[in-house]
Order: structure tokens, then C-alpha cells, then sequence
């Protein structure tokens, strides 16, 4: 079964930093990336990475402040997540797919899904 468990979030200030982590089971993934949802609003992609490292893709406005990596022998992905504006508040989820995306990833694409993490922004 495969799980993937986010850890990372929290309740920060305008202008800080927060890392998000999303470790996987075993297995390999093609795909993986970072959506954020909030209440009333579609889950928008934040930022995708393939195996390689070689191909990303970032949400609208957000590449520049944040950046997305794995680390393939740990399975795990990271979200690095600077200057966050109250706008960056909204559950972030963690998402993989078992084969490369060449496109932009639509949520809909994945197949597995974290549980969730928290990131509230306060000005």
C-alpha cells in the first residue's frame, strides 16, 4: 500500500520560510508534486518535479519564492517555501503518479494523495 505522509506545515508570519516534507513508501515514483486547496477553491498545483530532477512546473506567480526537490534514495519530497504572504494559507497536499508527467499536472493526473498539512500565513 502506498503512503505518502506530509510533515512540515504550521502557522507562520508574513516574510518567513517554511520546508514541507512528503515521504514515501517504497516504491519509485515518475511524478511528484504539491497541491494547496482552500475551502470553496479547486486544489491548484504549487510545484511538480519527475524522477530526474530534469523537468518542474510551478503554480501562477509562485516559482522565485518557492522550489520543489526530491531526494530519490530517501523517497521523499520537499517543498522549500520562502517570503509566504497570507495568500500562500491553505492545506498543502502531497501527490504522486506512478509514470512521468510531460505536461502540466492536473490533480486528477495522480494517483496517490498525502493527508494533508496545514499553512496558515498571518499578516
Amino acid at each position: 500500500q502506498v503512503q505518502l505522509v506530509e510533515s512540515g506545515g504550521g502557522a507562520v508570519q508574513t516574510g518567513t520560510s517554511l520546508r514541507l516534507s512528503c515521504a514515501g513508501s517504497s516504491r519509485a515514483f515518475g511524478t511528484m508534486a504539491w497541491f494547496r486547496q482552500t475551502p470553496g477553491k479547486e486544489r491548484e498545483l504549487v510545484a511538480s518535479v519527475v524522477s530526474s530532477g530534469g523537468v518542474t512546473h510551478y503554480g501562477d506567480s509562485l516559482k522565485g519564492r518557492f522550489t520543489i526537490w526530491r531526494d530519490n534514495a530517501q523517497n521523499t519530497l520537499y517543498l522549500q517555501m520562502n517570503n509566504l504572504k497570507p495568500e500562500d494559507t491553505a492545506v498543502y497536499y502531497c501527490a504522486a503518479k506512478a509514470n512521468r508527467l510531460a505536461g502540466v499536472p492536473r490533480p486528477e493526473y495522480f494517483d496517490w494523495w498525502g493527508q494533508g498539512t496545514q499553512v496558515t500565513v498571518s499578516s
